[in-house]
């Protein structure tokens, strides 16, 4: 019966684990069990980022429709409960893109929501 020799599939997951460790400082680009240990927060870290980006996103359109409102002199707490007692169902990523590029539009909106709080 012909030898067998062991280690390629191994090698092959240790090469691969290496080549995402590419970057790394010190040890941890080169040694298999700091590489290891490194990507595994790496890759918790880049799961839990994901997710925390759109929370980021979320309070930077807020801060945009707050700027724009005051503008029109209208507090962002107001303005929302304006639009949900208006039943204007625009999200504020639509909110903060139209207060942007579209100030005529959003200037509208406002008065809308406006005349509902009162």
């Amino acid at each position: 019966m012909p030898r067998v020799k062991r280690g390629t599939t191994a090698n092959k997951r240790r090469k691969n684990l290496l080549k995402h460790a590419k970057g790394f400082k010190w040890g941890r680009k080169t040694k298999y069990r700091a590489a290891k240990e490194a990507l595994l927060h790496a890759w918790t870290f880049q799961f839990n980022d994901r997710r925390k980006k759109k929370g980021y996103a979320r309070r930077l359109w807020q801060i945009q429709i707050g700027a724009a409102t005051k503008l029109n002199g209208l507090p962002y707490n107001k303005f929302i409960n304006g639009l949900k007692k208006s039943h204007i169902e625009l999200d504020r990523k639509i909110l903060s893109d139209l207060a942007r590029h579209e100030p005529e539009i959003f200037k509208k909106i406002v008065e809308i929501s406006q005349s509902a709080t009162r």
